[in-house]
């Protein structure tokens, strides 16, 4: 049933029950948009720039792009332990004196190793 039809309907009753018409379907219709045109223009007027339009798209992307950086990551795993490896001589430390004075005050040189030995 279209917009016709149902005021055809709608006449016929109200006619049969001695009441008024309604009005024709698209009388108002003009009335209509411009009164959604000015309840637009007081919205823009009376709301706040971060709650308009422009600005819940803007504060909901950049929640979205927030979001992508605030995910639980997954820990990464331990790295494999490496077995350790036996030092050379190059990388051996020399073994430090047990003290670097004798009893009676005098120095004491720390003995000689064969790597320290020159040829």
């Amino acid at each position: 049933m279209n917009a016709t039809q149902q005021h055809l309907l709608d006449s016929y009753r109200a006619a049969q029950r001695g009441e008024a018409a309604p009005p024709a379907p698209g009388v108002h219709t003009v009335r209509t948009a411009r009164e959604i045109t000015q309840w637009r223009r007081f919205l823009a007027v009376v709301t706040a720039p971060e709650d308009r339009l422009v600005g819940r798209v803007r504060r909901g992307v950049g929640e979205g792009v927030a979001a992508l950086f605030r995910l639980p990551r997954r820990p990464l795993p331990p790295p494999h332990p490496t077995p350790p490896q036996a030092p050379t001589s190059a990388q051996a430390p020399a073994p430090a004196p047990a003290s670097t004075t004798h009893a009676d005050g005098t120095p004491q040189t720390a003995p000689r190793l064969p790597s320290d030995a020159t040829p």
